[in-house]
């Protein structure tokens, strides 16, 4: 959807998602699942490794949400969005974004 300059009310409805190939559905579907099958035991090491893009567990990747993220990076007119499972899960993320390796986190025990 890079090419054309869209509304507002298009990105919502279709930004990040297109027509299932086997269905010819135009909706989202919902996945409820928290796994997904791989080809083999080096498949599986591969994506937990991040060296393959692909759904791995629903806490790190699941096909519903990577479309709720293009669409908020759409509509922000961003490259990229992060969606994140919680509040201090996303806290989390924009604070490791900014730390170095060797950085030191103050935190209260009550965190």
């Amino acid at each position: 959807m890079a090419d054309h300059r869209y509304g507002i009310e298009t990105l919502c409805l279709h930004a990040g998602q297109i027509p299932d190939a086997a269905t010819g559905a135009r909706a989202v579907p919902i996945y409820q699942t928290t796994s997904f099958v791989f080809d083999s035991a080096d498949h599986a090491a591969s994506l937990f490794n991040l060296q393959t893009f692909g759904n791995v567990y629903s806490r790190l990747s699941n096909p519903t949400v990577a479309v709720l993220e293009e669409r908020v990076a759409a509509l922000e007119g961003g490259r990229a969005a992060i969606a994140a499972a919680s509040g201090m899960a996303a806290e989390m993320v924009a604070m490791l974004t900014l730390c170095s390796q060797g950085d030191h986190i103050v935190a209260a025990n009550t965190l």
